[in-house]
């Protein structure tokens, strides 16, 4: 008998050292996986209803009699709990989704690589009786990487859901080739938009290299592997090539836009130009005159609102450059 119960000890606590050897072989790999989604990126998801309600409680609290304070406090949780009902259906009583980008376009239209992750996100989810507005400042930059902008938000297009672009500020050249793509595009009255032109430029040093007995040797195959140079001397032909290049990317943009605005004369905007919220609504480069704060604030009262953005992971030098 009691060789019997020291076996059960032994087996006892066999059994807590296999649990305890399983729970931290979990932990390590829950912990590499978070390590490998951190180094990719992740995805925030923030409610802004919930925000939105926080400020008026905050503000409110302070202005109210506490009786009716308290009142208001009531009604907000009742419609929390009414729209938690309704979060997540599919069917005609369900709430309408809003889910809110943001770019922020540099030279290089950086911000591309999470605008790409957050479109194939809400793809996954997303339905036509959605929208997807983008809050969108920028002054342009390299045609590919506005492309290619643009094309991510076109995804949405072809999925059938509603894209709205919003521009508070800025969106010209690049900036602007996203804006046509959306349904939709609202401007603040003062915002500039347009610039459907293409430029190209760069400094030659040719002559200073001369002046202090420096030769500069370039060698190419093909005739127009180099057109204009830094450092080399520039020619008539090579300026000539340039120009045809420029002129052949400004109608791809034309037609670019001509395609998703037919509603505009692209003769007349196209001119490389930018123009201010209210002329542009007469140019139809917009649609209505509008901050993006009164749209969102117009779509709390039937919608859930999400903040939807995709962090990436930074390396040191990245972060202290920026």
């Amino acid at each position: 008998m009691e060789y019997l119960i020291d076996y059960g000890v032994f087996l006892a606590k066999l059994l807590t050292i296999a649990i305890v050897v399983a729970g931290f072989g979990g932990l390590v790999a829950l912990s590499a996986r978070r390590v490998q989604m951190e180094r990719e990126g992740r995805l925030r998801v923030v409610s802004l209803n919930e925000k939105y309600e926080a400020m008026e409680l905050t503000l409110k609290a302070a202005l109210l009699p506490r009786k009716a304070f308290k009142q208001r406090l009531k009604e907000l949780k009742r419609d929390h709990k009414r729209r938690q009902r309704t979060m997540g259906g599919i069917g005609e009583n369900s709430r309408r989704r809003v889910f809110v980008l943001y770019f922020e376009g540099d030279l290089w239209a950086s911000a591309v690589a999470s605008l790409r992750e957050e479109v194939s996100s809400l793809l996954l989810v997303g339905t036509p009786r959605d929208e997807v507005v983008l809050l969108l400042e920028s002054r342009g930059g390299q045609v590919h990487g506005y492309g290619l902008a643009a094309s991510q938000l076109r995804r949405l297009r072809e999925h059938n859901i509603p894209l709205t672009v919003a521009v508070d500020k800025l969106a010209a050249s690049g900036g602007y080739m996203m804006a046509c793509v959306a349904d939709r595009i609202i401007a603040a009255p003062f915002a500039i938009l347009g610039s459907i032109g293409v430029a190209t430029e760069l400094p030659n040093f040719n002559r200073f290299l001369r002046g202090h007995d420096i030769d500069y040797e370039q060698i190419t195959g093909g005739e127009f592997k180099r057109t204009l140079t830094l450092f080399g001397e520039n020619t008539e032909k090579g300026r000539s090539k340039v120009r045809e290049e420029v002129e052949v990317t400004h109608e791809l943009f034309k037609e670019f836009v001509q395609a998703h605005r037919p509603q505009v004369d692209i003769a007349q905007v196209a001119t490389g130009e930018h123009w201010y919220g209210q002329r542009a609504l007469e140019l139809h480069l917009v649609d209505a005159i509008q901050t993006s704060d009164d749209y969102l604030r117009e779509a709390l009262a039937n919608a859930d609102l999400y903040a939807v953005s995709y962090r990436r992971k930074r390396g040191l030098l990245r972060r202290w450059f920026s």
